[in-house]
């Protein structure tokens, strides 16, 4: 059965303009390939460190967050994607991946064990500090746990101070680093996870 949560909280409940709001957050299907890839070309540059370079940033957005990528994604039974969806806009998503860690890095210091990776977690700058991220991701870690996971963990830019903090907030510690290629240059990541 799919997830599906109906939120109406004070947070959410009305718009700037007062009227009544219902956000969903749902499994996205494959008709969302599209507007996930639209929305990632929006949310994955505002993660990315200062001195990223915009034609590394475009090279990592075509190689892994093109519609056709969503299209595999949401195809593979090891993945879940949650939308944000606000009457049929998605307004953010996360991706959950159900599989050991593959990098060898991350596998030596998770230690709440089976593991689901968090992948992705971002949300549309317009609807930044409006609680949407924090109810993406109790939907996320809700749906995690629900499928067996001990654990979940994610890769963060060590220079991503807000995220760090968001994540911080979520439950999530430091355990670990690992690196991420961005184009032609390699990142540094926090390696965090939460025990379920």
């Amino acid at each position: 059965m799919p997830l599906r949560f109906v939120l109406r909280g004070i947070s959410n409940s009305q718009n700037s303009k007062g009227d009544h709001v219902a956000e969903t957050i749902r499994t996205a299907t494959a008709d969302d390939a599209g507007k996930l890839a639209e929305l990632a070309a929006v949310t994955f540059p505002l993660a990315c460190p200062p001195g990223a370079s915009s034609a590394d940033i475009q090279a990592h957005l075509e190689k892994t967050l093109a519609e056709a990528n969503f299209v595999d994604y949401l195809a593979d039974p090891n993945v879940t994607i949650l939308v944000l969806d606000d009457d049929g806009q998605l307004n953010g998503y996360t991706m959950l991946i159900a599989k050991p860690a593959s990098d060898p890095d991350v596998a030596s210091v998770l230690s709440a064990l089976p593991s689901t990776e968090l992948s992705k977690c971002y949300v549309h700058p317009d609807h930044h500090g409006q609680g949407a991220a924090s109810r993406l991701m109790k939907a996320s870690v809700a749906d995690a746990a629900e499928k067996g996971a001990a654990g979940v963990w994610l890769g963060v830019n060590s220079e991503n101070a807000k995220a760090i903090r968001f994540y911080e907030k979520s439950g999530f510690q430091r355990v670990g680093t690992k690196s991420f290629k961005l184009g032609d240059t390699v990142e540094h990541d926090f390696v965090m996870e939460r025990e379920l």
